[in-house]
Protein backbone atom coordinates (compact mmCIF):
# COMPACT_ATOMS: atom_id res chain seq x y z
CA UNK A 1 0.00 0.00 0.00
CA UNK A 2 0.89 3.79 -0.61
CA UNK A 3 0.67 6.61 1.50
CA UNK A 4 0.13 10.09 0.29
CA UNK A 5 1.41 12.76 2.99
CA UNK A 6 0.74 16.31 2.11
CA UNK A 7 3.29 19.05 3.71
CA UNK A 8 2.50 22.54 3.80
CA UNK A 9 5.18 25.44 3.81
CA UNK A 10 4.09 27.62 6.76
CA UNK A 11 6.43 30.38 8.70
CA UNK A 12 7.73 28.73 11.67
CA UNK A 13 5.97 28.77 14.78
CA UNK A 14 8.44 30.45 16.54
CA UNK A 15 8.35 33.69 14.60
CA UNK A 16 6.51 36.49 15.66
CA UNK A 17 4.17 37.43 13.12
CA UNK A 18 4.15 40.74 12.12
CA UNK A 19 1.47 42.58 9.98
CA UNK A 20 1.85 44.79 7.39
CA UNK A 21 1.44 48.49 8.10
CA UNK A 22 -1.45 48.83 4.96
CA UNK A 23 -3.47 45.81 6.89
CA UNK A 24 -3.63 43.52 3.75
CA UNK A 25 -1.73 40.90 5.46
CA UNK A 26 1.50 39.37 6.98
CA UNK A 27 4.57 40.45 6.48
CA UNK A 28 6.40 37.85 4.88
CA UNK A 29 9.79 39.32 4.17
CA UNK A 30 12.59 37.74 5.18
CA UNK A 31 10.70 35.18 7.82
CA UNK A 32 11.90 31.45 8.04
CA UNK A 33 9.56 29.11 7.10
CA UNK A 34 9.36 25.51 8.21
CA UNK A 35 6.81 22.04 7.49
CA UNK A 36 3.59 22.85 9.36
CA UNK A 37 3.99 21.31 12.74
CA UNK A 38 0.31 19.31 12.07
CA UNK A 39 2.03 17.67 8.62
CA UNK A 40 5.09 16.69 10.40
CA UNK A 41 3.02 14.65 12.43
CA UNK A 42 1.23 12.78 9.33
CA UNK A 43 4.89 12.36 7.64
CA UNK A 44 6.29 10.41 11.24
CA UNK A 45 2.54 8.73 11.38
CA UNK A 46 3.27 7.49 7.49
CA UNK A 47 6.79 6.47 8.30
CA UNK A 48 6.12 3.93 11.13
CA UNK A 49 3.23 2.42 9.39
CA UNK A 50 5.82 1.91 6.42
CA UNK A 51 8.51 0.72 9.23
CA UNK A 52 5.49 -1.87 10.72
CA UNK A 53 5.42 -3.38 7.25
CA UNK A 54 1.82 -1.94 6.51
CA UNK A 55 2.86 0.74 3.93
CA UNK A 56 5.03 -0.03 0.71
CA UNK A 57 5.66 3.37 -0.58
CA UNK A 58 5.58 7.20 1.51
CA UNK A 59 4.77 9.80 -1.16
CA UNK A 60 5.31 13.59 0.27
CA UNK A 61 3.44 16.22 -1.36
CA UNK A 62 3.75 19.87 -1.14
CA UNK A 63 2.14 23.03 -3.03
CA UNK A 64 3.76 26.01 -3.66
CA UNK A 65 6.69 28.03 -4.53
CA UNK A 66 10.03 26.99 -5.05
CA UNK A 67 10.91 27.21 -1.52
CA UNK A 68 8.69 24.17 -0.61
CA UNK A 69 11.47 22.12 -2.08
CA UNK A 70 13.51 22.38 1.38
CA UNK A 71 10.29 20.96 3.48
CA UNK A 72 10.12 18.31 1.09
CA UNK A 73 13.73 17.43 1.63
CA UNK A 74 13.28 17.08 5.40
CA UNK A 75 9.79 14.95 5.07
CA UNK A 76 12.24 12.72 2.53
CA UNK A 77 14.87 13.32 5.85
CA UNK A 78 12.30 11.86 8.09
CA UNK A 79 12.00 8.67 6.14
CA UNK A 80 9.79 9.25 2.91
CA UNK A 81 10.41 7.80 0.13
CA UNK A 82 10.18 10.33 -2.81
CA UNK A 83 8.27 14.00 -3.14
CA UNK A 84 6.43 15.74 -5.54
CA UNK A 85 6.40 20.00 -5.42
CA UNK A 86 3.22 21.18 -7.60
CA UNK A 87 4.89 24.64 -7.94
CA UNK A 88 3.29 27.66 -7.83
CA UNK A 89 3.82 31.25 -6.57
CA UNK A 90 -0.24 32.02 -6.41
CA UNK A 91 -1.99 31.98 -2.99
CA UNK A 92 -3.77 28.30 -3.14
CA UNK A 93 -6.41 28.27 -0.51
CA UNK A 94 -7.75 25.03 1.25
CA UNK A 95 -10.20 24.61 -1.94
CA UNK A 96 -7.86 24.72 -4.66
CA UNK A 97 -5.09 22.39 -2.32
CA UNK A 98 -7.95 19.34 -2.44
CA UNK A 99 -8.55 19.50 -5.53
CA UNK A 100 -4.83 19.56 -6.12
CA UNK A 101 -4.88 16.45 -3.85
CA UNK A 102 -7.52 15.08 -5.86
CA UNK A 103 -5.65 14.64 -8.96
CA UNK A 104 -2.30 13.28 -7.55
CA UNK A 105 -4.13 10.83 -5.14
CA UNK A 106 -5.70 9.60 -8.78
CA UNK A 107 -2.50 9.33 -10.27
CA UNK A 108 -0.72 7.79 -7.07
CA UNK A 109 -3.45 5.51 -6.35
CA UNK A 110 -2.67 5.47 -2.73
CA UNK A 111 -4.77 3.59 0.09
CA UNK A 112 -4.06 6.23 1.87
CA UNK A 113 -4.22 9.87 2.57
CA UNK A 114 -2.76 11.83 5.35
CA UNK A 115 -2.18 15.27 6.27
CA UNK A 116 -2.39 18.13 9.25
CA UNK A 117 -6.11 18.64 10.67
CA UNK A 118 -4.81 22.27 9.97
CA UNK A 119 -2.27 24.30 9.08
CA UNK A 120 -1.13 27.01 11.67
CA UNK A 121 -0.85 29.86 9.02
CA UNK A 122 -4.74 29.41 8.19
CA UNK A 123 -6.16 27.47 10.91
CA UNK A 124 -9.19 26.77 8.34
CA UNK A 125 -8.67 23.00 8.87
CA UNK A 126 -10.70 22.02 5.73
CA UNK A 127 -8.65 20.22 3.38
CA UNK A 128 -9.01 17.18 4.51
CA UNK A 129 -12.96 17.00 4.45
CA UNK A 130 -12.61 18.46 1.58
CA UNK A 131 -10.22 15.74 -0.41
CA UNK A 132 -12.48 13.26 1.03
CA UNK A 133 -15.65 14.76 -0.51
CA UNK A 134 -13.93 15.19 -3.87
CA UNK A 135 -12.44 11.86 -4.15
CA UNK A 136 -15.45 10.13 -2.10
CA UNK A 137 -13.60 8.32 -0.04
CA UNK A 138 -13.99 8.07 3.89
CA UNK A 139 -12.71 10.04 6.27
CA UNK A 140 -11.10 10.19 9.90
CA UNK A 141 -10.38 13.57 10.85
CA UNK A 142 -8.51 15.05 14.02
CA UNK A 143 -6.69 11.42 14.56
CA UNK A 144 -5.01 10.59 18.02
CA UNK A 145 -4.17 6.58 17.05
CA UNK A 146 -4.47 4.88 13.32
CA UNK A 147 -4.16 1.04 13.29
CA UNK A 148 -4.43 -0.70 10.05
CA UNK A 149 -5.75 -4.07 9.33
CA UNK A 150 -7.56 -6.00 6.63
CA UNK A 151 -7.88 -3.40 4.47
CA UNK A 152 -9.39 -1.04 6.99
CA UNK A 153 -8.11 1.92 8.84
CA UNK A 154 -9.44 2.07 12.83
CA UNK A 155 -9.11 5.90 13.63
CA UNK A 156 -9.30 7.08 16.95
CA UNK A 157 -10.66 10.94 16.88
CA UNK A 158 -10.62 13.70 19.35
CA UNK A 159 -13.59 15.21 19.46
CA UNK A 160 -15.51 17.95 22.43
CA UNK A 161 -16.99 15.11 24.50
CA UNK A 162 -13.67 13.27 24.69
CA UNK A 163 -12.98 10.02 22.17
CA UNK A 164 -14.73 8.49 19.34
CA UNK A 165 -13.11 5.50 17.73
CA UNK A 166 -13.94 4.65 13.67
CA UNK A 167 -13.56 2.11 11.16
CA UNK A 168 -13.03 3.29 7.28
CA UNK A 169 -12.38 1.32 4.19
CA UNK A 170 -9.62 1.97 2.29
CA UNK A 171 -9.01 4.12 0.64
CA UNK A 172 -8.93 6.64 3.66
CA UNK A 173 -8.34 10.24 4.47
CA UNK A 174 -7.02 10.90 8.13
CA UNK A 175 -5.95 14.28 9.29
CA UNK A 176 -3.86 14.36 12.17
CA UNK A 177 -3.89 15.94 15.65
CA UNK A 178 -0.88 16.62 17.73
CA UNK A 179 -1.24 13.62 20.75
CA UNK A 180 -0.90 10.68 17.18
CA UNK A 181 2.78 11.07 17.73
CA UNK A 182 5.87 12.64 18.61
CA UNK A 183 7.89 13.80 14.95
CA UNK A 184 11.21 12.66 14.75
CA UNK A 185 14.39 14.44 14.24
CA UNK A 186 15.90 14.23 10.79
CA UNK A 187 19.46 12.76 11.49
CA UNK A 188 22.51 14.37 9.83
CA UNK A 189 23.20 10.79 7.64
CA UNK A 190 19.24 10.78 6.51
CA UNK A 191 19.31 14.48 5.41
CA UNK A 192 22.47 13.51 3.17
CA UNK A 193 20.50 10.52 2.06
CA UNK A 194 17.42 12.78 1.55
CA UNK A 195 19.10 14.58 -1.11
CA UNK A 196 19.48 11.90 -3.32
CA UNK A 197 15.75 11.30 -3.50
CA UNK A 198 13.63 11.99 -5.96
CA UNK A 199 11.96 15.09 -6.60
CA UNK A 200 9.40 15.35 -8.85
CA UNK A 201 8.25 19.59 -9.80
CA UNK A 202 5.56 19.67 -11.80
CA UNK A 203 3.69 23.30 -12.26
CA UNK A 204 0.25 23.65 -11.23
CA UNK A 205 -0.60 24.57 -15.00
CA UNK A 206 -0.01 20.75 -15.99
CA UNK A 207 -2.66 20.08 -13.65
CA UNK A 208 -4.97 21.14 -15.50
CA UNK A 209 -6.98 22.61 -11.68
CA UNK A 210 -8.56 26.04 -11.29
CA UNK A 211 -7.02 27.23 -7.90
CA UNK A 212 -8.40 30.82 -8.75
CA UNK A 213 -8.80 32.07 -4.89
CA UNK A 214 -12.59 32.20 -3.65
CA UNK A 215 -12.10 34.13 -0.44
CA UNK A 216 -10.36 37.50 -0.33
CA UNK A 217 -8.93 38.95 2.56
CA UNK A 218 -10.53 42.52 3.55
CA UNK A 219 -8.34 43.63 6.39
CA UNK A 220 -5.41 41.67 8.73
CA UNK A 221 -5.01 42.91 12.38
CA UNK A 222 -2.82 41.97 14.85
CA UNK A 223 -4.78 41.29 18.24
CA UNK A 224 -5.35 43.91 21.13
CA UNK A 225 -2.15 44.35 23.63
CA UNK A 226 -3.79 42.46 26.75
CA UNK A 227 -4.37 44.86 30.09
CA UNK A 228 -1.79 44.65 33.12
CA UNK A 229 -3.58 42.52 35.68
CA UNK A 230 -4.14 43.93 39.46
CA UNK A 231 -4.03 42.72 42.85
CA UNK A 232 -7.40 42.37 44.77
CA UNK A 233 -7.25 42.46 48.84
CA UNK A 234 -9.74 39.59 48.81
CA UNK A 235 -12.09 37.24 47.38
CA UNK A 236 -14.96 39.46 47.35
CA UNK A 237 -13.25 42.41 46.27
CA UNK A 238 -11.95 39.79 42.87
CA UNK A 239 -15.98 38.93 42.68
CA UNK A 240 -17.16 42.72 42.90
CA UNK A 241 -14.67 43.14 39.57
CA UNK A 242 -15.38 40.23 37.98
CA UNK A 243 -18.88 41.08 37.98
CA UNK A 244 -18.32 45.02 37.51
CA UNK A 245 -15.60 45.20 35.90
CA UNK A 246 -15.13 42.47 33.86
CA UNK A 247 -18.61 41.51 33.28
CA UNK A 248 -17.79 37.80 33.07
CA UNK A 249 -19.94 36.71 36.13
Amino acid sequence: MKALVAVKRVIDYNVKIRVKPDGSGVDTANVKYSANPFDEIAVEEAVRLKEAGIVAEVVAVSIGPAGCQEILRTALAMGADRAVLVQTDDEVQPLAVAKILKVLAEREQPGLVILGKQAIDDDASQTGQMLAALLGWPQGTFASKVAIADGRAEVTREIDGGLETVSLALPAVVTTDLRLNEPRYASLPNIMKAKKKPLEIVPVAALGVDIRPRLATLKVEEPPKRKAGIRVADVAALVDKLKTEAKVI
